[in-house]
């Protein structure tokens, strides 16, 4: 099978197809024929070598791509819950090979039935994005209905499921993004939109519950200002787990009567079958800013590092 493979880390050049064994599944897992991989920040973060934390789990070569869709070719001794042909959406093992492949393997808990609105190329956007955003809002956050959520980087892949997600929950959802991207964040269906290159967020916001920090910025004084605008109990919860809380952070935290949470991405099969339902009661919508084919996977990567995608891009393995 044809898969894209680094054997260094570096730039986008280092990614090569190249023809590897078809891989079998353990008695926990699927072997899924892919049909579309999302690409992620995570995917060249990996690639480039340059994230210690990541780099630490990780043993070269390897096949890139964690957030695949496509049909369940064969199943392990133990899996119960698919049979060979199911459609599927979910998160390939990490650290481990990838879904930038015609085939990949993962254990069957970290895949669900896709939604059946989504073609494949739509479902593949959704599962790593969604289930950050998820984990940090629910799961850590505590999110309940009615609460008050600022989301941070509220245009991004996460921050677009997150709007979203909140407001499907019953939550109040205030979604900061920059001035080009307010009327996508107000389509996504946030109740209030502040623009932070011209607004001054912690001036204008008092009393909220949750503040989801979905931006990639990775700046401890403006998680500083974010704890500001929370109420006593208040949770912030960051995606960017690579970006510990330093000192001074934890300080004003203690001070301030509020919690502050790192919240790694889980990949539940519950929580997948859940967001899938929604998706197809129309209660959220997948956005894809570009469908890049197989052999341009090195362009969707530079793409992605520019940081000003909207919605999430797409690597289309086959037709």
């Amino acid at each position: 099978m044809k898969a894209i493979r680094i054997n260094e880390s570096g730039g986008p050049e280092v990614m090569k197809i190249e023809e590897t064994e078809r891989p079998v599944p353990a008695a926990d897992e699927i072997l899924i024929k892919v049909y579309a991989s999302g690409v992620n920040p995570v995917d060249w973060a990996i690639r480039n070598g340059t994230n210690q934390s990541l780099r630490s789990f990780l043993k070269l070569p390897i096949t890139l791509g964690w957030d695949a869709a496509g049909i369940v070719e064969d199943v392990g001794s133990d899996v119960m819950v698919f049979g060979k042909g199911d459609e599927v959406y979910g998160v390939p093992d990490f650290p481990g090979d990838g879904s930038y492949a015609e085939y990949c393997v993962a254990k069957a808990s970290r895949f669900a039935l896709k939604p059946k609105s989504l073609n494949f190329n739509q479902a593949s956007a959704v599962p790593l994005a969604a289930l950050t955003g998820w984990t940090g809002m629910f799961e850590h956050g505590k999110l309940q209905p009615g609460q008050r959520v600022l989301i941070q980087g509220a245009s991004g892949g996460v921050g677009s499921f997150a709007v979203q997600f909140a407001k499907a929950k019953g939550a109040y959802v205030i979604g900061m993004a920059s001035t080009a991207n307010l009327d996508y964040v107000r389509q996504l269906g946030a109740d209030e939109v502040i623009d932070y290159k011209t607004q001054k967020f912690e001036e204008l916001l008092q009393d909220i519950d949750v503040v989801l920090e979905a931006s990639p910025v990775r700046d401890n004084v403006e998680r500083i200002k974010a704890l500001s605008v929370l109420r006593e109990g208040g949770i912030f919860v960051s995606v960017n787990t690579d970006f510990k809380f330093n000192n001074e952070m934890i300080a004003v935290v203690n001070n301030k009567k509020v919690k502050a949470e790192l919240a790694p991405n889980q990949a539940r099969q519950e929580w997948l079958t859940e967001m899938a339902a929604l998706i197809d009661e129309a209660k959220v919508q997948v956005f894809i800013d570009k469908v890049f084919p197989f052999e341009q996977a090195a362009e969707a990567h530079r793409e992605s590092e520019t940081w000003h995608v909207r919605g999430k891009l797409v690597l289309e393995i086959r037709k």
